[in-house]
């Protein structure tokens, strides 16, 4: 997203006439009115200028007299082609970004997503563990199909990863194949291409990865598990892995723990000091990871082989793992817990 957007600000005590003066010079074809935080209050836009004015508004009026008091905004997690969706179905040539708070943060227009570029890293989704800690509803049904609001967890991550542009994918698929492969086909209805890796054993977290056809694999492969829901954007992750030397990138979360006693420190048996029930903070694997090519060759085909195992390998034989922080929602649906969270979020 260019910073071109800026441009089109335009402060609340503005007049109609200043908003036609800026929609001339931006060149964006709309005006976006906003607060002294930036927090967006209303679009502008030629056609409202023109209807104001037949119905007897002044140039020198307020710009509140001719903008739309509820312009159709995108969060920035959302960006991609679900954007280009939003404005073919309500006809829109641009699309204000705002963040949770309602601050304007980007502008999304019809011609920046029709030319929007198609990303050529591979994706693959490891979709077939057993999800026993979810029993009795994955009794018969695989993990990846279990619904979280109107679809299954593997739709949502599929249509996320479509709309940021990516189209080859990779599904590892065990426990209830049929099923899976049943539902997303070839993977046309979404406009995707999905290959399936069939483990006739459980393979483990990396050991789908000697499944794949190297020969065919040229660019960073990303992969992920096939039972997270995150807002991560992932052309960022796959530009981070680009721009920063290394072999691999691991996505990790801070996460938080309290000691529940005071902890005590000392030295030479002396008390230095005591903290009481202190918070510690550490970095956990979040499940996406970024690999190159070459590391692919570490994967034996039909050896069981984790995601853990496959990068400490990496980093013994000298190569570099990048860490990429997310901060983004993240949500791992592994046990029961988690469903139910991940299905009230949804509502």
């Amino acid at each position: 997203m260019s910073e071109r957007w800026r441009a089109a600000l335009l402060l609340q005590n503005s007049t109609i006439g200043e908003a036609a003066e800026s929609l001339t010079n931006n060149s964006l074809r709309i005006v976006l009115v906003v607060d002294e935080k930036r927090r967006l209050l209303g679009s502008v836009t030629d056609g409202d200028i023109r209807r104001a004015v037949l119905s007897g508004a002044q140039l020198t009026d307020s710009v509140a007299k001719a903008m739309n008091r509820a312009p159709v905004t995108i969060e920035e997690h959302d960006v991609g082609k679900k954007a280009l969706r939003i404005m073919q179905v309500r006809d829109l040539l641009q699309l204000p970004v705002v963040n949770a708070e309602g601050v304007v943060i980007g502008l999304e227009t019809f011609q920046d997503q029709a030319l929007r570029p198609k990303r050529e890293n591979p994706i693959l989704l490891m979709a077939g563990g057993f999800g026993r800690r979810l029993h009795p509803l994955t009794q018969k049904v695989p993990k990846p199909l279990l619904p979280v609001g109107n679809k299954p967890i593997l739709e949502t991550i599929l249509e996320q990863l479509v709309d940021e542009g990516f189209v080859q994918f990779f599904l590892s698929v065990h426990y209830r194949s049929d099923q899976i492969e049943d539902y997303f086909g070839d993977g046309a209805k979404w406009g995707a291409q999905i290959t399936y890796l069939r483990e006739e054993e459980p393979l483990g977290t990396a050991g789908a990865i000697g499944l794949l056809d190297r020969a065919k694999i040229d660019k960073p492969l990303i992969v992920m598990n096939g039972d997270l829901l995150t807002r991560l954007n992932f052309g960022r992750l796959a530009d981070y892995h680009d721009e920063h030397p290394g072999s691999a990138t691991i996505c990790v979360r801070e996460y938080d723990y309290q000691i529940p006693f005071g902890v005590v420190h000392g030295e030479n048996n002396q008390l230095t000091d005591i903290v009481e029930k202190p918070v510690h903070t550490v970095f956990v694997n979040a499940g996406i990871y970024v690999l190159n090519p070459e590391l692919l060759s570490l994967c034996t085909v039909g050896k069981p082989l984790d995601m853990p195992h496959l990068l400490q390998r990496a980093v013994a034989d000298g190569k570099e793992v990048r860490m990429f922080p997310i901060h983004e929602y993240w949500l791992d649906i592994g046990r029961m817990e988690e469903y139910d969270l991940a299905q009230s979020i949804s509502a």
